[in-house]
Order: C-alpha cells, then structure tokens, then sequence
C-alpha cells in the first residue's frame, strides 16, 4: 500500500493506492460506508489487486478518517452531493482513468447516484455492496439501536483508533439519517441512467437493509446486472464473507472487462 494525502481546494484527503497505476491498468475505486475510512477497508484492497490485476484506490471522504473536517451538521443531501461534486474531482486530482466504482453501504449509494446521473466517460463498471437506494425501517431502527449506545459502548473508542474527529464522523451520518425528512431520500431513478454493467452484492442478514434494495435495482436497472445474496454475512459481507464475495467481484471482471484494443478505454461487455 502507498499512503498519501490527496489536496481538494487546499484540503486533505487520505487515500490509499495498491496494484498498479492508473496510467498501466484499470482502478478500482473504493467508496467507505457512513463509519468507514481507508484502512477500515483491512486487507480487501490488497487481496482486490492481487486477484484482479487492476489498480486499486481508496479515499476517506472529509470528515472521516485523517481526511479534513466536514462540520456537522450534514445537509441531508450529502450523498448526492458526494456523487455529483466530490467524487468527480477526487478522480481527477487522483489521475484515474478508468475506473470501477465499488461501494459499500453509503459508498454504493454514492457510487450509483454518480453512475446513474454523472455519465462519467471514465466509468465502466460498478460495484454496490449492500447499497441504499431507498429508506428501510429496519435501517432506521439500527441506526437508532447504535446510538443510543454510542457515547456509552466501545463503539467510539473503536472509531477512535481510524477517524481523528469520530464523533464527527458517528453524528454527520447518523444525524443524517435518522433527521425526519431523511425519509424522502429515494434514489431508484437514478438507477435508471447507469449505462455500465453492475454487480450488487447483499448479505442475507444485514440489520441495515433487505433484499428489497436487490429488487428495486433489479426493476430499475437498464443496464446489465448481476446480482448475489451472500448466506450469513451481514452488513460488510466484504468482511464477514471475504472469500465469497472477492470471488464473485474479480469473476464478474474477468467475465466482462474487455479492451477493445491498445490504448482503447476498457468496457464491462454486457
């Protein structure tokens, strides 16, 4: 792993890179969850390098991680405007050129609102892991469980170890979430606009969404799709199911990232 730091309008992001560079093979680009960060994501990156070949880039959205501060509170639409504003740019200043975009959680929120509604030239592959297209109770209500223990649990002192500010990081998502007009947050038309091949990932027993986020895409989604239910993992199936789910992302690249010819853009073929 390469640590470094990433200047956004003279402020600082951490990023991670592994594998090879932009400029020698495709990148994929890891968007944290709502309490993620850069190393919360262990060893996937490493592991997503060695079985894919392709680079790989990671950021910690500001504030979270040693990224500079977002002060709370949060504008309810940080997600989109995550997607539309922040994203685009980090790919630029990163010199990405072609790009896979993997989110977990939040992150694949981010990831298919910028796919669906950005139509980055950059873009040729998407990965959602337990991605948010619309509010579930039994999201809300885990959210809920996890802050009435936070100040009291070893929860923040488990953030603590990853993010410089974690009760910044703990209050700009969970406030955000659990704010009464979160509700409105719905992103199923977004779907509709990503043009690139997707895989979406969902553990069977994850308290922060159920397969109905898997249903909604498969409704809305345009694009090619493939979609798999990991059996016992929860909300990080990443983590809880590594081998299971770094399988089924480096076979859907192997199936579908193709190149046209020397020097052409990569594309996920349908």
């Amino acid at each position: 792993m390469s640590s470094d730091r990433l200047l956004l309008d003279g402020r600082a992001l951490e990023v991670g890179w592994w594998g090879p560079g932009p400029d020698q093979a495709p990148t994929l680009v890891l968007l944290h969850e709502g309490l993620g960060c850069v190393p919360l994501w262990r060893d996937v990156p490493e592991l997503l390098a060695k079985a894919t070949g392709c680079g790989v880039f990671a950021f910690s959205r500001f504030g979270y991680g040693q990224s500079d501060a977002k002060p709370l509170p949060w504008p309810l639409g940080y997600m989109r405007d995550e997607a539309r504003d922040v994203l685009p740019r980090v790919l630029d200043a990163a010199g990405i050129r072609h790009a896979v975009l993997i989110g977990h959680s939040d992150g694949g929120s981010i990831a298919a609102i910028h796919a669906g509604e950005e139509h980055d030239a950059r873009l040729c592959g998407l990965v959602l892991i337990a991605a948010h297209f619309f509010v579930e109770e039994e999201n809300l209500d885990a959210i809920r469980q996890i802050r009435e223990e936070y100040g009291s649990s070893a929860l923040r002192r488990r953030l603590a170890k990853y993010h410089r500010d974690p009760d910044m990081a703990f209050h700009g998502w969970s406030d955000s979430w659990l704010h009464p007009e979160f509700l409105n947050f719905d992103i199923t038309a977004s779907l509709e606009g990503i043009t690139v091949p997707i895989l979406a990932l969902q553990g069977t027993d994850d308290p922060y969404g159920t397969e109905r986020q898997i249903d909604t895409l498969r409704r809305h989604a345009r694009a090619p799709l493939e979609t798999m239910l990991i059996r016992g993992a929860g909300h990080a199936p990443h983590l809880e199911a590594k081998e299971a789910t770094l399988e089924a992302i480096a076979a859907f690249l192997s199936r579908r990232l193709k190149r046209r010819g020397n020097g052409d853009r990569p594309i996920l073929e349908a």
